[in-house]
């Protein structure tokens, strides 16, 4: 028995495996890529090594520093892929080289035109499968203590493990966005690899197709989503996307953790897009961005217009057919907004018709803008966020950091996350923004007008401001209550962290057996220089020869 097959201590860190179709700062589309980027570097201080299985998409292996092929495999009939290990962007990760499933342009889901992808059910099948071939140790001989699968993507590890039947390590099924849940015919299921039995409704089966999603939530050890209030939204008809009732026999497994945000990367003070720098509460020196953003929309530039923004995907989901409706009662001479987002084309049309009926009022950037989406942070003086239904929402906690007081409908995250700045808070000094409910054009508009009310209060408006930036946005208590979910589905003691020995965590690889040396983000520039030089580094993995 080597070394990575011996049993592991029970005091020693947790090594997952994070199963995801996208990863910031290499893809994203939404939350799920910033979670996934952002959640194993918090984890890390808890005694949790993390490394990211992603498919091998153009901007992934353009990212990956010093390749290793560690693994030929045929995970699905008639598809052929080599996995790569290596680093990039301080992340640890492997990669699936499969270049007529992932070297395509496009994004990660939709192709060029704006379609699906046909072959997704193959292309993230794939995915799945590789993942649970890994859990089950048949790469290298390694296999992770946890695998942490991220959305309908990565649902179908659970139910090969399942149907595989060998030892393996446990799947914590992660749920962003219930709306998205992967069914595909059930004439997929042969290309999919997987046995005939397996599509019945105590299987695969999900209304008559073949259910990614759903066979992540039955097959998974515990059912992870990114908040408490969506934990239980999820669980009522209203919002179970029809598979409510599962969820309900899943309870006891089922839990809500809140996502949190990189600070390093939402930082104003050091933030590259942000033109005029200034620290976090500091609501005096983010000023100067407002003229500037107004100036770069062609916008009046006039500090004391109410100035509100949208950063999103154009959705129903979002809310922002309802923001569109009401934009003649909100915008006066005294208010202006910015639309900083892309998605159903109808919305985009609506709201380029606005922006020419008000142009100097409204203004819109139809695209995805990484930049403008932390620029718009820093400028708008209220960020809206009318989402009929939000699992979190990342937006609301960047907001706040940056001063940029939020307006969301009180659903799932957005009401655990946001203060409503009623009489008691405000008297308390602890709201944090403005939340509306029912979600429609009316309660919209009365929470903007209650808004932009206390906006002519400044001093008022600016304790709005100092709590929002008191509000711990960061990953430090999540990535805790992470760890210790992990540790109970691992069976191993619940530890405070005075007893972990965190300077051993950081010495050691993700990979490692015990004795394994974690390179700093020196180190790891090393090994990558080493490989390319033929070398390998020392306490390899995968048993390759030092």
């Amino acid at each position: 028995m080597n070394r990575h097959q011996q049993e592991r201590e029970p005091s020693g860190p947790i090594r997952v495996l994070s199963v995801a179709s996208e990863m910031f700062p290499f893809v994203k589309t939404g939350g799920l890529g910033d979670v996934v980027g952002s959640l194993p570097a918090a984890l890390r201080t808890e005694g949790v090594l993390v490394t990211t299985l992603l498919p091998g998409y153009p901007a992934v292996l353009d990212a990956l520093e010093g390749p290793v092929r560690v693994a030929a495999m045929t995970p699905l009939p008639g598809v052929e892929i080599a996995l790569l290990e290596g680093y990039a962007a301080g992340h640890h990760l492997l990669v699936i080289d499969c270049p007529h499933l992932f070297r395509r342009k496009g994004n990660p889901y939709l192709a060029p035109d704006g379609t699906d992808w046909p072959d997704n059910g193959v292309r993230f099948a794939c995915l799945s499968r590789v993942a649970a071939s890994i859990a089950q140790g048949h790469v290298g001989g390694y296999r992770p203590d946890l695998v942490m699968a991220h959305d309908w993507q990565a649902g179908l590890t659970g139910a090969y493990l399942h149907y595989d039947g060998q030892p393996a390590a446990p799947v914590v099924q992660t749920i962003h966005n219930l709306a998205f849940q992967g069914r595909f015919p059930v004439a997929d299921l042969e290309r999919f690899g997987l046995p005939p039995h397996a599509f019945t409704i105590d299987g695969v089966e999900c209304y008559g197709e073949i259910g990614f999603l759903k066979a992540g939530l039955l097959f998974a050890a515990r059912i992870v989503t990114v908040s408490p209030t969506y934990a239980r939204e999820i669980q009522s008809p209203e919002w179970g996307m029809g598979l409510d009732g599962l969820l309900r026999t899943r309870a006891d497994q089922l839990r809500g953790i809140l996502n949190g945000i990189d600070t390093n990367d939402w930082n104003p003070e050091t933030d590259p897009a942000v033109l005029f720098p200034y620290q976090v509460g500091d609501v005096v020196g983010r000023r100067p961005n407002k003229r500037a953003f107004q100036a770069e929309f062609g916008l009046r530039q006039d500090p004391d217009v109410f100035l509100l923004g949208l950063v999103s995907r154009l959705t129903g989901q979002k809310g922002v057919d309802i923001l569109a409706d009401i934009v003649p009662r909100i915008l006066d001479h005294r208010t202006q907004l910015v639309v900083v987002g892309s998605g159903d084309v109808a919305m985009e049309r609506a709201l380029a018709r606005l922006a020419r009926q008000y142009p100097d009022r409204l203004a819109c950037h139809i695209g995805y803008s990484e930049q403008l989406g932390h620029r718009i942070q820093a400028s708008a003086d209220s960020l809206l966020l009318p989402s009929r239904f939000e699992p979190c929402g990342l937006t609301q906690l960047c907001a706040v950091r940056y001063g940029c007081v939020p307006i969301a409908a009180r659903v799932g995250g957005l009401a655990d996350t946001i203060i409503d700045a009623n009489e008691a808070a405000m008297a308390s000094d602890v709201a944090t923004g403005f939340l509306f409910s029912p979600v429609d054009g009316e309660t919209l508009a009365g929470a903007i007008h209650r808004a932009a009310t206390l906006y002519r209060q400044p001093a008022r408006w600016a304790g709005l401001q100092r709590n929002g930036a008191r509000y711990d946005v960061s990953w430090g208590r999540k990535a805790q209550e992470y760890a210790r979910l992990f540790r109970r589905v691992l069976g191993r003691p619940e530890i405070g962290m005075a007893e972990f020995d965190n300077s051993s965590v950081r010495r050691r690889t993700p990979l490692a057996g015990p004795g394994g040396v974690v390179p700093s983000a020196r180190g790891v520039r090393a090994a990558c220089q080493a490989a390319r030089r033929g070398r390998v580094r020392a306490n390899d993995p995968f048993g390759r020869p030092g």
